[in-house]
């Protein structure tokens, strides 16, 4: 797989990153040997291989799931600037 100029320029738009031609040209060139790189990886044969989240197994670290405190919503709210029962009150965001 090849990107062409046009493609570097439509993905920099879309990624709202301002690239002259000539940055462009350049910027094609490194994404090609990234994607020919991604290619070699993909030809190599991976079946068998179990899928790892780290290079050396570690157990998770598991402790037991116990509420310690709870049905405190008073003292939590007590210096909320604004509050509607027991919850906080915060300025509307998104529209």
């Amino acid at each position: 797989m090849t990107i062409d100029k046009d493609t570097v320029i439509k993905v920099a738009r879309l990624a709202r990153i301002a690239v002259s031609d000539d940055e462009a040209d350049a910027l094609r060139g490194e994404l090609n040997t990234i994607l020919g790189f991604v290619e070699q990886l993909n030809a190599v044969d991976v079946s068998g291989v179990e899928p790892m989240t780290a290079v050396v197994h570690v157990p998770m670290k598991k402790r037991a799931d116990v509420v310690t405190e709870g049905d405190q919503a008073e003292r939590v709210l007590a210096n909320a600037p604004m509050r509607e029962g027991p919850f906080f009150v915060v300025p509307k965001v998104v529209e």
